[in-house]
């Protein structure tokens, strides 16, 4: 016992008197070099907020970094946001975002509640990205969107997309219902049961949430017809059988309203360093976009159409003037190539045009590709 003992602390005594040099650690490098090399990470770095982590957004961001990061001149950090509410906060007070993803109402809803005064002019769209249909799903004696007036609808957890959109649209068609925030699932358990009138989710169609239903569940999608009001936000769409097979005839369809996400981006002054930054991402948008459309990418790039205009937005001026570039570049890539294909459809090889004409023809050409992809 008396050996162990011993053995024991001469361990002891060895650990302690090495515990100082191990703890000791080199304090930080305070040289020109350091400051260099701290420079040099951030220059070429671009925060972008998006979404949860189950979302569609954070996907869209992640493909953005999978892409566009090289390493060295670009670096593109995607991260996990809160809402079309809060990105629009953190692109305007959040120090490192750069760029975010919103919906394309966020604007409309912190104009209207005075949330962030300038933000029409502080906040700035690079591109439009796809959209995302407005379901709402009621039950049967509910047939048309006034019926929900004094009713319950649930519209999604406090700060969604879904229930900032969900009041735009009541205000616009002058609806006051009791809105609840239950989750998808829990609200769709609610409606089965009778217990709301109805449950409204913002999202791209097809929906999981609707896979399981059919006429017999006493459910349906309410129509929303598109006004002068709301047109100056949203655009039309339709709810149709291919996508809810069990829901909606083979001969009918549902209309109803989309809404676009938006890639948003600070409005930094020009020749700024911040500005720059920013820019040198947006280029090499532009220039990669056909990556962004290969397999292993988002299924929902291929709705992107890079000439699509956001109503009540201000575009990012690198973002046009990188359209202006794609639309007279002679590089051989496969849009230009597309482009190609665009001008002999016409009858046209594109010789004798001038730059303001190819300009116009290649914002034709980006609707065509888009409706070309949309039909494959």
């Amino acid at each position: 016992m008396h050996l162990k003992r011993c053995l024991s602390l001469l361990l002891l005594l060895g650990l302690a008197s090495l515990s100082p040099a191990r703890a000791q650690v080199a304090p930080p490098d305070t040289t020109g070099s350091a400051s260099a090399r701290v420079a040099q990470a951030n220059a070429g770095t671009v925060g972008v907020i998006s979404g949860g982590v189950a979302g569609t957004y954070i996907r869209i961001a992640a493909d953005l970094a999978s892409v566009l990061d090289d390493g060295t001149s670009l670096r593109v950090l995607p991260l996990v946001g809160k809402g079309s509410v809060q990105n629009i906060s953190d692109i305007l007070f959040l120090r490192g975002i750069d760029v975010g993803i919103v919906q394309s109402d966020a604007l409309t809803y912190v104009r209207r509640r005075q949330l962030f005064p300038g933000a029409d002019q502080a906040i700035q769209y690079i591109a439009k990205l796809y959209e995302e249909e407005v379901h709402i799903l009621a039950r049967r004696d509910i047939t048309r969107l006034q019926d929900l007036s004094g009713q319950t609808v649930n519209v999604d957890v406090v700060g969604s997309g879904t229930a900032m959109t969900t009041q735009l649209l009541f205000e616009s068609l002058g609806i006051k219902a009791q809105l609840a925030h239950d989750d998808q699932d829990s609200a769709l358990a609610k409606l089965k049961e009778g217990k709301i009138a109805a449950l409204i989710y913002v999202v791209g169609k097809p929906a999981r949430l609707f896979s399981g239903l059919d006429s017999s569940s006493g459910l349906h999608f309410l129509p929303i017809p598109l006004n002068d009001v709301l047109a100056q936000t949203y655009i039309p769409s339709k709810l149709g059988h291919d996508a809810y097979p069990d829901l909606v005839p083979a001969d009918g369809s549902v209309d109803t309203i989309a809404v676009g996400a938006v890639m948003a981006a600070y409005a930094w002054a020009p020749n700024t360093d911040r500005y720059k930054r920013v820019a040198h991402f947006v280029d090499e948008f532009f220039a990669k976009f056909p990556k962004f459309l290969e397999p292993g990418r988002h299924p929902k790039w291929k709705e992107v159409n890079l000439a699509a205009q956001v109503p009540g937005w201000t575009r990012f001026p690198e973002a046009q003037e990188a359209m202006r570039r794609m639309a007279v570049s002679s590089t051989d890539t496969p849009l230009q190539r597309d482009f190609t294909t665009f001008l002999t459809s016409l009858g046209s090889n594109g010789g004798g045009l001038t730059t303001a004409q190819k300009e116009a023809l290649f914002q034709q050409f980006l609707l065509w590709q888009a409706r070309h992809q949309a039909s494959r």
